[in-house]
């Protein structure tokens, strides 16, 4: 009997010399296996660590090895997608940030008193009622210096925002989710993606531009482009909010009127103890109610979100696990964070340098080995860009 056509078909390749089938090498088929990533909430909570060790430092050092820490990492763990390229955006708008608070202490002056006069404006005469505001006059350099080390800070905030941007994908982050945060969370995810797609936009309306020799560049450039690239990026956002509505996003259960109340209840009564507490950490008053009260608003707010969750209806395709990998990238920020707030509080005077005398600023040795804590991500960290398989080596007994 003869190989039936479709068996034929699966097992025989072309026909040899002479007019005989040959038979193909067996090649197994591989199961489909998910490339390794990181929980996107991970990201985000060591991001935002290094930006709340950032506000407790003025030291420009320190900030530098920050933005440097931060850029390593997104540097080595940056994904290939179009949301990934939003940190040179951020790099941008953070050197936009430091030009700006050196230009207002330039026109405005600076509350730090200077003897190094640097140079001498024309000073406009105000009303009595602007007193304490000026325009013009003397630039000193201690002047320079301080809005250079508090226009730094902020740069250095918005950085590390931009590396979480950069390492982790708003959608993912939206799929992680409570169920309680649901409704707002999709609000937040179209907000992120408005950025990518600014820039996505801006560079392709350059790149036509450039294809039909117009300028790109200039204000001239700018003004041509800006109403498409905002027009454009607004629709895709709104795009996604439709498709997502058109999905089901935000459907939600019956819940008993009892179950709403306490829901509501423990979620704000959970937010205002973590206002709370935030506000007795930073003052000097509160430092001995402020800590238990923060862990008891978290708990509070937790309890309240794991409740309301009972009201979203939904599933996950695949969720993203939380593992040791995200423990360690989460715990690596979060002790940059405490060991710098703790070195602020030891010795203020190395994290905020003085500029009345004009001082150059010293690294300080511990704070420095906390910060470099922050790369450890760039090593434990999955690679989220792998090479892809090799091709199976041909059989050298298949003449095809």
């Amino acid at each position: 009997m003869g190989v039936p056509p479709l068996e034929r078909s699966r097992e025989w390749g072309r026909v040899g010399a002479g007019g005989t089938p040959q038979r193909r090498a067996a090649h197994p088929t591989r199961p489909h296996q998910r490339r390794p990533t990181l929980h996107p909430g991970a990201w985000w909570l060591w991001a935002l660590a290094l930006g709340t060790a950032a506000t407790r430092t003025t030291n420009p050092l320190l900030l530098a090895l920050l933005i440097t820490t931060s850029a390593y990492v997104v540097a080595t763990r940056r994904p290939d997608t179009p949301t990934a390229r939003s940190y040179t955006a951020f790099v941008k708008l953070a050197l936009a940030v430091l030009l700006i608070r050196l230009a207002f202490a330039v026109a405005l002056g600076s509350p730090v008193p200077g003897t190094h006069v640097i140079a001498t404006l024309p000073e406009v005469p105000l009303p009595d009622w602007a007193q304490g505001i000026r325009l013009g006059g003397r630039v000193t350099a201690e002047g320079l210096l301080f809005a250079l080390y508090d226009g730094l800070r902020l740069a250095t905030l918005l950085i590390c925002v931009g590396a979480a941007n950069a390492l982790a994908n708003p959608a993912r982050l939206l799929k992680s989710l409570p169920g309680a945060l649901y409704e707002m969370g999709v609000a937040v995810v179209v907000a992120l993606t408005f950025a990518p797609n600014l820039i996505l936009d801006v560079q392709r309306l350059r790149a036509a531009r450039r294809l039909r020799g117009r300028p790109d560049k200039g204000i001239r450039g700018l003004l041509q482009v800006a109403l498409p690239v905002l027009e454009g990026a607004l629709e895709r956002s709104v795009a996604l909010a439709a498709a997502m509505d058109a999905r089901g996003y935000g459907r939600t259960a019956d819940v008993p009127a009892p179950v709403r109340r306490t829901t509501t209840a423990l979620t704000l009564g959970g937010l205002l103890g973590v206002c709370a507490g935030t506000y007795g950490l930073l003052t000097a008053e509160g430092g001995t109610y402020g800590l238990p009260v923060l862990l008891a608003g978290l708990a509070t707010a937790l309890a309240g979100l794991r409740l309301g969750g009972r009201r979203s209806l939904r599933t996950r395709y695949r969720p993203d696990r939380w593992d040791m990998r995200a423990w360690l990238v989460t715990g690596s920020g979060v002790a940059v964070a405490t060991l710098l707030v703790l070195a602020s509080a030891h010795d203020p005077e190395a994290l905020n340098p003085g500029v009345v005398p004009l001082v150059a600023p010293a690294l300080p040795l511990w704070p420095a080995a906390a910060v470099l804590l922050g790369l450890l991500p760039a090593f434990v960290a999955p690679d989220p860009n792998p090479d892809p398989d090799p091709a199976p080596a041909p059989d050298p007994k298949d003449p095809s």
